[in-house]
């Protein structure tokens, strides 16, 4: 079982979508990069989730997804200044939790990686997170890191959104998913499910 909550139910959800799913898929610069720091680039950094669908075409085939679990949620604007002006959270640069959208020999080798799992650099980059503060497209839409990924496109996934979905499609039928299953559960027992969309 994985241990992080929020990286299980992307991985349901996605299974539930078509998606076969590989987790903890690691990656680091490689040695011979004109810009590796050996104290700094060392130790491996990891891929939370790797998604395919072998009935979806173009970037949606592919998903690669990076898990913040943070229970406060995620504050676009917040994070965007952390980022930019190099803060402290928790005791490490903030850019160090996006690494691969930041910088380009740490980006270089997440797509390395993406390649190596699934044979294509074509892919979606999901920013899964509990829920959201503020303008997602703001992050989805940065040139910085679209740039950085290559042009593939990138989004903000929160548990409103893969609630939703799955609840649209609920029925009395017994769905393959423990979200889904959850959902039902929640859904049969009465209780009123309320879910704020946080999309633009």
């Amino acid at each position: 079982m994985k241990e992080d909550i929020l990286e299980q139910l992307v991985d349901d959800y996605l299974q539930s979508r078509g998606y076969f799913t590989q987790h903890n898929i690691k990656f680091r610069p490689r040695e011979n990069h004109p810009d590796f720091v050996t104290k700094q680039d060392s130790n491996h950094s990891d891929i939370d989730i790797i998604g395919v669908a072998p009935r979806k075409r173009g970037t949606d085939r592919v998903v690669a997804v990076s898990c913040k679990s943070w229970q406060a949620g995620f504050d676009v604007k917040a994070k965007l200044d952390e980022i930019k002006h190099n803060k402290i959270r928790s005791g490490r640069e903030s850019w160090k939790a996006f690494r691969e959208i930041v910088q380009p020999k740490w980006s270089e080798a997440f797509i390395s990686a993406v390649r190596e799992a699934t044979g294509t650099t074509k892919f979606t980059y999901i920013t899964a997170v509990t829920r959201i503060k503020g303008d997602r497209s703001l992050w989805e839409k940065n040139r910085g890191f679209s740039s950085a990924l290559k042009g593939n496109p990138i989004r903000i996934l929160t548990l409103s959104d893969m609630s939703t979905d799955l609840l649209s499609e609920l029925s009395t039928t017994l769905v393959g998913s423990q979200l889904g299953r959850t959902l039902q559960l929640l859904k049969a027992s009465g209780a009123t499910i309320k879910w704020q969309s946080s999309k633009k």
